[in-house]
């Protein structure tokens, strides 16, 4: 490795400590870098902007996003107080699909048990199919984005009954 690459390497440590960031992968050309911290950081906002001397990399995928709990009104025909659900957020910016082909069966559907590391859905960025997975166990009950639209970061895809 060059001393300018040891140089970058260093700046894109430092900041992903900085933005609280726990698992970072790069690929460029034959070079592959992978950053896993051994303990994850609290996720933080950050501007997209402040790393753009990293895009020129083909592949940029930061950690799951730890998920917020979403408040959703429980069906009509219960009458119980809203349950909270959890979100299964886009750790990246690209477009959503819900299946791993054209025609092909969704990797979910509404009603669908899943589990911890159960592929979701995929998220196309700079052309490579990004698998996305569950952070939590439990029933889907809605999906918050329609297929072949674009998501943004920490944007919400799934709406989970947690078990």
């Amino acid at each position: 490795m060059e001393q300018n690459d040891l140089q970058e390497l260093r700046e894109l440590v430092s900041f992903l400590k900085d933005n609280g960031i726990a698992e970072f992968d790069l690929h460029r050309g034959e070079q592959h870098v992978r950053i896993k911290f051994s303990q994850p950081a609290a996720p933080i906002a950050f501007d997209p902007a402040q790393f753009a001397h990293f895009a020129a990399a083909p592949h940029v995928a930061p950690a799951p996003v730890a998920a917020a709990p979403l408040a959703v009104p429980a069906p009509a025909a219960a009458a119980s107080p809203a349950e909270v659900l959890h979100e299964v957020k886009s750790p990246i910016v690209g477009t959503f699909y819900e299946s791993s082909a054209p025609g092909s069966a969704p990797f979910v559907k509404v009603g669908d048990t899943i589990s911890v590391g159960q592929v979701v859905c995929i998220v196309e960025a700079m052309k490579l199919m990004n698998e996305i997975e569950s952070d939590v166990a439990g029933e889907v009950v809605k999906i918050l984005t329609e297929n072949g639209t674009p998501v943004e970061y920490g944007q919400p895809l799934f709406a989970v009954r947690p078990r």
